[in-house]
């Protein structure tokens, strides 16, 4: 075999690869969204496509030469099986590259396994209780845990002279973690927690319970339930009875005066103090540009801290497909992806590369009047909150 021969051989096996490559690059990132898009909690799903879908228009439809296609799948809310099966349905039937969404605690818990079986990255852009990033080393969080938004709220209230509190919250995952952060932290600050109830997830019936909460006379009520209807109802059962002129305050974890109920929950939510990771209100360029943006494709809704998870979950896998060359594959993006930091509408965040959660500032906000606007108004701030239900 001549000189001539072998480097003709060589160039054409190096065309081959080369070509190999760029059909490879060119192979649309395939991204599956398993979230409520119907039942009580479709707010959510539709708060978080919002988010992931403004970021992707902004990217120009691709990440790292890699067209993305986004796949939604309904899980209806609370219904973990529908979301495995979903799930599923993405990773056998429609091959996706990576899950994404997933709105409630539930949904997350039941797809863990799936990730960890078929090693496929899952970011997780709401569900909130501290143990889910647990349950698969494929996991990734871009929204908050319930210990890490409660813990400051229950260091504010100490702090400002609220020493008898009732809580309230509801009796599923989040509300536990909230619950039990809110005591841990609340009784070292020297607190007192004079009444402990949880409510029903699905429909609850507040009245018997704020009742006992007005017979117990505390200073404050500690509140987490899902935000929407919950919301509302109990807002509007708190004034109905006069607890508030009984000198009891409502604080709460942030979500429940998120931008999309709280028009909903209206003047009741006038005055309550909370703890969140996101209000509209937050005064930055980067969240000003992302609340026009936001407006401009969506000028129906409000932007909140749901759907700044979508966003920010869609920009931690471009930045991570950044690093890997637009390799999704999960041992490498798991890889790229700890330790990531930018800066989201919301403020610095990152990713702690020992649990895969966030990393970020929590704010404690006041419901106010903005312009004729009900608004979150942040008046204190810390930064760089780490989950402290895995400390």
């Amino acid at each position: 075999m001549t000189k001539f021969t072998i480097a003709f051989k060589l160039s054409a096996v190096l065309a081959a690869c080369a070509t190999c490559f760029t059909v490879q690059a060119a192979e649309p990132l395939k991204i599956g969204l398993v979230l409520p898009m119907s039942g009580p909690f479709s707010a959510y799903g539709k708060q978080i496509e919002h988010g992931a879908r403004l970021y992707l228009q902004q990217s120009g439809g691709s990440f790292s030469g890699r067209k993305v296609e986004l796949i939604i799948k309904d899980d209806t809310g609370v219904a973990p099986e529908i979301s495995k099966r979903a799930a599923q349905e993405l990773v056998v039937k429609d091959k996706v590259d990576i899950l994404a969404g997933f709105g409630l605690t539930p949904s997350a818990f039941a797809v863990a396994p799936l990730a960890t079986e078929a090693k496929k990255p899952m970011i997780v852009m709401n569900a909130a209780t501290s143990a889910i990033t647990t349950k698969s080393e494929y996991i990734l969080r871009v929204s908050h845990t319930l210990p890490q938004v409660t813990a400051p709220i229950a260091t504010w209230a100490a702090k400002n002279n609220i020493k008898k509190v009732y809580t309230l919250v509801a009796d599923y995952g989040p509300g536990q973690d909230a619950e039990a952060q809110f005591k841990k932290t609340f009784t070292v600050a020297g607190g007192e927690v004079v009444g402990e109830v949880r409510t029903p997830v699905k429909n609850p019936d507040f009245a018997p319970f704020l009742q006992k909460i007005k017979d117990a006379k505390p200073q404050a009520v500690f509140l987490f339930v899902p935000p929407g209807e919950q919301t509302i109802a109990f807002t509007k059962g708190f004034a109905e009875r006069d607890l508030a002129k009984a000198g009891i305050r409502i604080i709460a974890t942030g979500d429940l005066t998120g931008e999309d109920v709280i028009d909903g929950v209206g003047d009741n939510a006038l005055g309550i103090v909370n703890s969140m990771q996101y209000s509209e209100a937050h005064n930055s360029p980067e969240n000003k540009a992302y609340v026009a943006a936001y407006y401009k494709a969506y000028p129906k809704d409000r932007p909140d801290f749901m759907s700044v998870s979508g966003y920010d979950g869609m920009q931690l896998i471009a930045k991570t497909l950044e690093k890997t060359g637009g390799d999704a594959t999960g041992d490498k993006f798991m890889a790229a992806a700890k330790g990531l930091a930018w800066i989201s509408p919301r403020g610095p965040i990152s990713i702690d590369p020992q649990t895969r959660d966030i990393v970020q500032t929590i704010y404690i906000r006041k419901v106010e009047k903005v312009a004729g606007k009900l608004q979150n108004v942040e008046f204190e701030s810390q930064a760089n909150v780490k989950d402290p239900g895995k400390l």
